[in-house]
């Protein structure tokens, strides 16, 4: 019996897209980035950057999740910005816009404009690295968008365009109407959600060139919490392939997104400065192409054909 080959580690850096942009193979989401503890929310920064992390992941809408404003984890991380300017130059800087409560979605270039303006004031910036469309709206043409968007990427407000939620036709339609490319695409993906895989969202993504950041990387938590045996099935089989390295389930689960050669970049949500640190145990982890589809076979509930 042979041993097998591992497949390639995953990478600590990847370009986004095609920006010039270097970002870690981690990236760190706000979404439960909360309250008016300053110290404590520069705690939780430097434990990303102290991990390799670089790309830093906010929206907007982050806030009334957790009971505060619209804008509030934007508006947290400002703080943290003016108590110390240097923070800014270590990180790739990513928002995200264009849900509206009650409406949802909005992509207009009158919303879209005064989004992406008030973004930047609440973080006391003058531009953002990336800016995405957190949800595609319907209702906007394409083409509008696509204007609004290189008119804020000219004025220099924002460095590269990328898209969350978008399906593959809407991500074509997109970029058939800018002439700067669409940099990112954020889907949710994990070992329990596997429509990016199997929807050509991650096979666009290579063709196109873009970076894929995974959002819920953990299954809503499922993974390292699970209920029900799908869920169990498949956090035993990352189990196994954890204890061969030494580090926790989560750790795995991060490292079996970036196995895949699209390279996709798992959020890491934790807003514990210690799990922050444990992800990037994510690295030491490598995948045989067994292993990898062992996970795979655990999600489906079936044998692959």
């Amino acid at each position: 019996m042979t041993t097998q080959a591992f497949l390639a580690p995953p990478p600590r850096s990847r370009p986004l897209g095609k920006t010039g942009l270097t970002v870690s193979g981690l990236s760190w989401g706000m979404w439960r980035f909360k309250g008016n503890d300053v110290a404590a929310a520069r705690a939780l920064v430097d434990a990303a950057l102290e991990s390799g992390i670089t790309l830093f992941d906010t929206a907007d809408i982050y806030g009334p999740d957790n009971g505060e404003a619209f804008g509030a984890s934007e508006a947290l991380l400002g703080k943290v910005f003016a108590a110390d300017r240097s923070l800014r130059r270590k990180m790739v800087l990513a928002t995200k816009g264009g849900i509206v409560i009650g409406t949802p979605y909005d992509s207009s270039a009158a919303y879209l404009s005064s989004a992406i303006d008030a973004s930047l004031s609440r973080l006391g910036v003058d531009h953002v690295d990336l800016w995405q469309i957190h949800r595609p709206d319907i209702l906007t043409h394409p083409q509008e968008i696509a204007r609004t968007l290189e008119d804020a990427h000219k004025s220099g407000k924002i460095g590269a365009i990328g898209v969350s939620n978008f399906t593959p036709a809407q991500i074509e339609t997109l970029a058939h109407f800018l002439t700067v490319p669409i940099a990112s695409t954020q889907p949710e993906y994990s070992a329990l959600t596997l429509g990016p895989l199997v929807a050509g969202k991650l096979d666009q993504a290579m063709r196109m060139d873009m970076a894929v950041l995974a959002w819920s990387p953990l299954g809503g938590g499922r993974i390292a919490d699970p209920r029900s045996e799908r869920e169990r099935a498949v956090a035993a089989t990352l189990k196994k392939v954890a204890d061969q390295y030494g580090v926790s389930v989560t750790a795995a689960a991060f490292s079996w997104i970036m196995a895949h050669p699209s390279r996709p970049i798992p959020i890491v949500g934790s807003q514990t400065p210690a799990r922050i640190r444990e992800s990037a145990d994510a690295y030491k982890v490598q995948w045989t192409r067994a292993d990898w589809y062992a996970v795979l076979t655990a999600s489906r509930e079936e044998p692959l054909p």
